[in-house]
């Protein structure tokens, strides 16, 4: 298994976990039983038992700061086949989004995961809109199979400072 995470992360990038300002990650419309740090925090993510569910609907509204700028360059996101991620829209720098206005903004890059990109297959983000970042904020519209509940096993982000 450690061999299959080493070779996820791009040629010339890291895991930026560590520049995550975890004081400021928030997540809205997630369940209070499966929470966003499942997904997301070392150890944690690792862990297929253990993931990040929607609560009253299938949308998702992550926002993730960092505690310096970083170059964003791919995203993984790992869930089951039916019940994992479609649409996610990627927005840099942008404070204070909410469900009422996360339509109001283009987004910096937008993602169809497919089954395969699932399985936790980084996918290359357009390098050039994610130059300067002090935040993101991940947008889960949807999932594979249009079922209430989306579920997320693991949020990698990779980089550069």
């Amino acid at each position: 298994m450690s061999a299959e995470s080493a070779t996820a992360i791009p040629r010339g990038q890291v895991d930026l976990l560590d520049f995550i300002d975890f004081s400021g990650v928030e997540c809205l419309n997630q369940s209070t039983s499966h929470s966003l740090s499942n997904a997301i925090k070392q150890g944690y993510r690792e862990d297929d038992g253990l993931n990040l569910e929607s609560d009253a609907d299938e949308q998702l509204l992550i926002h993730i700061p960092f505690n310096q700028v970083i170059k964003l360059h791919s995203i993984a996101i790992k869930g089951p086949e039916e019940d994992g991620p479609k649409m996610v829209k990627l927005f840099s720098n942008k404070e204070h989004m909410g469900f009422s206005n996360v339509n109001d903004y283009p987004p910096s890059d937008t993602v169809v995961l497919s089954p395969d990109t699932l399985k936790g297959k980084p996918v290359v983000l357009k390098y050039v809109k994610f130059q300067n970042v002090r935040s993101l904020t991940i947008f889960i519209e949807d999932n594979q199979l249009d079922s209430e509940i989306t579920k997320v096993q693991k949020i990698a982000l990779f980089g550069t400072m």
